[in-house]
C-alpha cells in the first residue's frame, strides 16, 4: 500500500501506516547525518568563514546538535549582492518557459526528497510528523502555483490598444533586479520556498537569509535548486546570525527589493527605512493575533475542536494560530467544557515521534515570553489549563511548556500581543457586534474565525472583520491551514504590506514592474 498522496495542514487521506514507516526511515537518515560542518554558498562556490559558527539544536532536545554552520559577514553579504546582480541579467533574459521548466523542477524534487525534509523540520523546529509533511508539500505547492501565474499570464507581456495605425503597444512586467528574502522559523521550507521561488519567477536574483534556528533546512532548499539546475549566483544561501548580517543584507544599495515574514516591529523598521534614493518593493507579512468568534447557535464541538487545533499546532507558533477567542456568554460554560477536554487529550512530547501533537517552543526566549504572559494572566484573571512548564519523561531536554488556556478580561493587553506561544486568552462577549469590535481593535489583521450556524452573521463577520484571512465554522483549524491557490494568505493593518498575500493569485507581479513599449512603424 501507498502512502497518502498529500497532507495538507488540515487534511489527508490514504494509508497513514505507511506514512510513518516511511517517515521513520526518513528520520533514522536524518540522524545520522547530524553534527556535520556545512558551508553557506555565494555564487554557486561553497564558502567558509572565521566567525564563530553557528550550532544548530534541537528544541525538543537541545543536546542534540543537528549541526554546526559558517556564518556570514558583512564582506560576505556584499559578494552575495555582487554575485546576484550579475547573475540576474542572464536570467532576466532567458526565455519565461525556461526560467519555469528550472522551477517546475525544484518543486519535483521537493516531493522526492519530501519525508527527508518533513524528518528534519520535525527535529529543527519541532514540528509534528504531519505539520512538517505538510510544510513541505505545500512548499512544492506554492513554486508549481507560481509558476502557473506566469504561464497564465504568457510571461507578463500583453498586447495594448493603438491610439494611432503605426503604433504598437505592449505592456510588459519586468523583473527589478535582486531581492533580499528573510525567512522565519516556523514555516522554514514553505515560506523560504514560496518568497524565493515567486522572485525567480519573475525574473529577479535572490540572497536568502533563513532563519537562525533552521539553517539546515535553509541549506537543503539550496540544494533544491542547485540539482534543479538554477544558475550559479541566481539562489545565494547566507547563513549567519541577524545582528551581523541582516542589517547589512536589506540595507545593501544593490538590493532592488525585500521580501520578509517576520515580527511587526522588526518589519516596521525595514519598510521606514528600505527606501532611499527612491522606493523599492517590500513585501512583508507580519504575524498576527488572530480570533475565533462563537456564537451561540454555533456548534461547540465543531469549535472547540477548531480552536483547539488552531491554537496548539506547532505550539501557537505560526502567525495564523488562533490566540484569543471571544464567546458569547450563553454558550461558554459548555464551549470551555468541550475546549478544556480536548486539550487535556493533546498527545504532547517528542514531535518526531507518531501521533505527537504538541510538541517544544523554539527556544528559551520564547518560554521566557510564554512564563512573563502566565504571570500577567495569573494577576489580571484565571489560569484554566497549563500555565507552566512540562516536565520529566524527556520534556527536561528541551523547551516544553504546557498549553495553556485563561479566562481573562476583556482589556487585558494579552488580548493584543503577539505572543507566539501556546497561550489562548478568552473572553466573554454580550453579542456578534462586540465580538466583531474586539477582533477589529488591535493592530493586526492576519487570520480570523466564526462559528455561527447563522448565514447572516458569518456573512456580516466577512464584510466587517479587519482580516485578511476569513473562515467560518472550520473544524480543522479556526483560524489556520491556508493552501496555495485556495486561501491567500495576505495581512491586513499591521499584518501586512502589500494589501495582496502569498497563496494568492496576484502575488508573482509583485516582483516585477511595469514597462510600456511603443513600437512605430517605418
Amino acid at each position: 500500500m501507498s502512502a497518502p498522496a498529500k497532507i495538507t495542514y488540515t487534511s489527508t487521506s490514504g494509508n497513514l501506516e505507511e506514512f510513518h514507516h516511511l517517515f521513520d526511515d526518513a528520520l533514522a537518515g536524518i540522524r545520522a547525518q547530524a553534527g556535520g560542518l556545512h558551508p553557506f554558498y555565494i555564487g554557486g562556490e561553497p564558502v567558509e568563514s572565521r566567525n564563530e559558527p553557528l550550532v544548530d539544536r534541537s528544541p525538543a532536545d537541545t543536546s542534540i546538535v543537528l549541526g554546526r554552520f559558517a556564518a556570514a559577514s558583512p564582506a560576505h553579504v556584499d559578494a552575495a549582492v555582487d554575485n546576484a546582480h550579475i547573475a540576474q541579467r542572464g536570467w532576466a533574459r532567458m526565455q519565461w518557459r525556461d526560467r519555469i521548466g528550472i522551477l517546475r523542477r525544484a518543486a519535483v524534487l521537493i516531493r522526492e526528497r519530501k519525508y527527508e525534509l518533513a524528518a528534519l523540520m520535525s527535529l529543527e523546529v519541532g514540528k509534528s510528523r504531519l505539520e512538517a509533511m505538510g510544510d513541505a508539500e505545500e512548499s512544492a505547492d506554492l513554486i508549481d502555483y507560481y509558476c502557473q501565474q506566469v504561464e497564465d499570464a504568457d510571461g507578463f507581456v500583453r498586447p495594448m490598444a493603438r491610439i494611432t495605425p503605426v503604433e504598437h503597444n505592449t505592456d510588459v512586467l519586468r523583473p527589478y533586479g535582486v531581492f533580499a528574502c528573510i525567512a522565519p522559523f516556523n514555516f522554514p521550507l514553505a515560506l523560504s520556498a514560496g518568497m524565493s521561488s515567486a522572485a525567480l519567477a519573475a525574473g529577479n536574483a535572490v540572497v536568502y537569509k533563513p532563519a537562525e534556528d533552521t539553517p539546515w533546512t535553509g541549506l537543503k532548499l539550496y540544494e533544491v535548486y542547485r540539482d534543479a539546475g538554477l544558475p550559479p549566483g541566481l539562489f545565494n544561501l547566507l547563513i549567519g546570525r541577524r545582528e551581523e548580517i541582516g542589517d547589512p543584507l536589506w540595507q545593501h544599495p544593490r538590493v532592488d527589493g525585500i521580501v520578509f515574514t517576520g515580527s511587526k516591529q522588526v518589519g516596521m523598521r525595514i519598510h521606514s527605512g528600505l527606501s532611499g534614493r527612491w522606493i523599492k518593493p517590500c513585501l512583508l507579512e507580519l504575524g498576527g493575533k488572530n480570533a475565533a468568534v462563537v456564537l451561540t447557535s454555533a456548534d461547540l464541538d465543531a469549535a472547540a475542536e477548531g480552536v483547539m487545533r488552531s491554537a496548539f499546532s506547532l505550539q501557537n507558533q505560526k502567525c495564523s494560530a488562533t490566540s484569543r477567542v471571544y464567546v458569547q456568554g450563553k454558550v461558554m460554560a459548555p464551549f470551555l467544557e468541550r475546549l478544556l477536554e480536548k486539550t487535556r487529550a493533546i498527545k504532547m512530547g517528542d514531535p518526531s515521534e507518531r501521533d505527537v501533537f504538541f510538541g517544544p517552543v523554539i527556544s528559551q526566549r520564547s518560554v521566557q515570553r510564554f512564563e512573563e504572559a502566565v504571570a500577567q494572566a495569573r494577576t489580571e484573571g484565571t489560569v484554566l489549563l497549563g500555565g507552566g512548564r512540562l516536565r520529566g519523561d524527556g520534556f527536561d531536554r528541551g523547551h516544553f511548556v504546557a498549553p495553556t488556556i485563561a479566562s481573562l478580561p476583556l482589556n487585558s493587553s494579552l488580548f493584543e500581543q503577539e505572543l507566539f506561544v501556546p497561550f489562548l486568552a478568552v473572553g466573554q462577549v454580550a453579542d456578534l457586534d462586540q465580538a466583531i469590535a474586539e477582533t477589529n481593535r488591535v493592530e493586526y489583521g492576519l487570520t480570523a474565525g466564526i462559528f455561527s450556524g447563522k448565514p447572516a452573521d458569518v456573512s456580516r463577520f466577512f464584510d466587517e472583520v479587519e482580516a485578511g484571512v476569513c473562515y467560518a465554522n472550520k473544524r480543522t483549524g479556526a483560524t489556520t491551514g491556508a493552501w496555495p491557490g485556495a486561501q491567500p494568505f495576505c495581512g491586513w493593518k499591521g499584518s501586512g504590506s502589500t494589501g495582496k498575500g502569498g497563496c494568492g493569485p496576484y502575488y508573482v507581479a509583485q516582483f516585477m514592474r511595469e514597462q510600456s513599449r511603443t513600437i512605430i512603424d517605418g
